[in-house]
């Protein structure tokens, strides 16, 4: 068993006291096997023996060459095959006629593994918050790329597409854009104080006219659709209630937003008249617009989403507009898509958003799972050929290989030292890329706090990108 990043999906088994597990694995990763698995059984009685196969890695085992050399011992009930082998998992439960189950790729995580029983996709299945999606400045980009950026909004989380027109110029083509939006398929708002504008885009098919106050609500009448309702001045309620009065009285649907303002000009009190409105309101339609904090503030945006996501659902806020245009908000979608399940899930279960789904937590990873140092140590001398073994952690990096253990918190000075080994007679240039590669990720890892895994991707949460297993491959192909 080697390392990946966490499968919440995995399905985790129950601990039946008649069960035995037999944990197949390979040579390098036997005491650390051990010494897992005996952590868990003292903690709840759980039966199992370990099966070695003659393979160094257990990540390069194949099905053909497993069944050539697994002997499953009698009392085995379940035996628990790295991940590695998990789309193999039917056709070898078929063939060894004993239940088989896929662990973790990591052997580190068979506590997890054996401990929850929460998957991510039961608590990201609900939410009832709708994501606004704002594409700013419109009018500056032309009819397909307009309706490619809708597209892809959408994609990301967006229930509704707002269309940001331009306050100092008046869209002549706003008919058209819309029109082409709505073929489309895309369910689209329009963003305008202009009644012109409005009424031409509600005609093509906007469902929703951000935003009315003094200045305009006397035409929405005219427009047939929803509006979003806000004060003339952001500290002004009173002027929030004529608004609603108004439109109430003409049969205006609506949905009521206070505006958030950011840091440094009453964040504290804005919040304050949310719940207010909620107050004054109890069954009114609200919306929050968040890029007043995300893009005003110089902060990562996923925990600012979350925490406001949060606020919406205790106060019944069912709808947020956001923004991406500043790069560190660029994924303000989807993260607002993840936060409105994760806060749907904790508020309806009574439970804090911990350890239910990380995929918000991107700069560091929730948990580092070290090997002991005399692991390492043993592997130095367990290990028969010249391949390296990368390590990061004890704020150090690590190479290993055959009768080599080397120790860094500086990549340059361990690859020189490397070069300075007199077993070491040169690197080809393929494999100093590697090497160079693999070091790289693994001092970000140290840098940041993140777990480091040799030929796997480091985790970003959802912005993750997986990479292929390169030295497994060439390995394999050899």
């Amino acid at each position: 068993m080697n390392a990946t990043p966490p499968n919440p999906t995995i399905d985790n088994p129950t601990i039946d006291p008649a069960a035995h597990f037999f944990f197949v694995t390979g040579r390098l990763a036997e005491h650390a096997l051990r010494q897992v698995i005996s952590e868990i059984a003292a903690g709840n009685g759980m039966r199992y023996s370990i099966g070695v196969m003659p393979i160094t890695v257990a990540a390069l085992m194949t099905p053909r060459w497993l069944l050539r050399h697994l002997v499953v011992p009698n009392e085995a009930t379940i035996v628990v095959l790295p991940g590695y082998l998990a789309e193999h998992q039917a056709a070898l439960q078929e063939t060894l006629a004993v239940e088989v189950r896929c662990g973790p790729k990591d052997l580190r995580q068979l506590p997890e593994y054996f401990g929850t029983r929460m998957k991510a996709a039961e608590v990201l299945r609900d939410h009832d918050i709708r994501i606004i999606a704002e594409i700013n400045h419109a009018p500056r980009l032309g009819g397909e790329e307009l309706v490619r950026e809708a597209k892809r909004l959408v994609a990301d989380g967006a229930d509704i597409v707002d269309i940001g027109c331009d306050p100092a110029s008046r869209w002549l083509d706003i008919a058209d854009a819309f029109q082409r939006l709505t073929e489309a398929g895309i369910v689209c708002s329009v963003d305008t104080f202009d009644s012109w504008e409005a009424e031409r885009a509600c005609r093509h098919g906007a469902s929703l006219v951000l935003s009315v106050n003094s200045t305009n609500r006397d035409a929405a009448a005219d427009w047939g659709t929803e509006v979003v309702a806000i004060p003339d001045t952001p500290d002004d309620l009173e002027s929030l209630d004529e608004t609603i009065r108004r439109l109430d009285k003409a049969g205006v649907p609506m949905r009521l937003d206070p505006i958030l303002e950011p840091i440094g000009m009453a964040l504290g009190a804005s919040l304050l008249r949310y719940h207010e409105t909620r107050r004054r309101y109890p069954e009114a339609e609200m919306m929050m617009g968040i890029g007043n904090l995300t893009e005003l503030t110089d902060v990562d945006s996923a925990g600012i989403n979350l925490m406001l996501l949060a606020l919406c659902q205790e106060w019944s806020i069912r709808s947020v507009l956001t923004t991406q245009v500043i790069n560190w908000a660029r994924s303000s979608v989807r993260e607002c898509d993840l936060a409105r399940r994760l806060v749907h899930y904790s508020l309806r279960q009574r439970t804090p958003p911990k350890r239910l789904d990380d995929s918000l937590v991107m700069l560091r990873d929730p948990k580092l799972r070290e090997y002991p140092s005399d692991v390492l140590d043993r592997l130095a001398e367990d290990i028969r050929d010249n391949n390296y073994r990368i390590f990061a952690q004890d704020a150090a990096l690590h190479l290993i290989s055959a009768g080599l253990h080397l120790s860094d918190d500086d990549p340059y000075r361990l690859f020189e030292r490397l070069m300075n080994e007199p077993q070491v007679d040169n690197v080809d240039p393929s494999h100093a890329f590697y090497l160079g590669f693999e070091l790289a990720k693994a001092m970000t890892a140290l840098t940041l706090g993140k777990q480091y895994e040799q030929d796997q991707a480091l985790r970003w949460g959802h912005l993750t990108r997986p990479e292929k297993h390169h030295r497994i491959a060439r390995k394999r192909k050899g």
